[in-house]
């Protein structure tokens, strides 16, 4: 409505590497046999790399924060 896509895309910058991340891995396991990630989607990978859930939780609220504050500050600026 507003015709912001890319202030949108930007505040939804996490789900966006989340699906990204699913995306990378099947293609390349399809075509190359080889993962990208240990596993997909992305916060899985880091919880296997050692991370605590909370934590990976925690890490990603702050980005998300961080992304609509981004996201809004360039409706503002238009």
């Amino acid at each position: 409505m507003t015709r912001q896509e890319i202030a949108f895309a930007i505040m939804g910058g996490l789900f966006v590497a989340e699906a990204l991340s699913v995306m990378l891995q099947v293609g390349s396991y399809k075509l190359r046999k080889k993962r990208v990630f240990r596993m997909a989607p992305l916060h899985h990978h880091f919880e296997e790399i050692g991370w605590k859930e909370t934590q990976v939780v925690a890490r990603f609220w702050i980005i998300a924060i961080i992304l609509v504050i981004l996201g809004l500050m360039t409706l503002k600026l238009r």
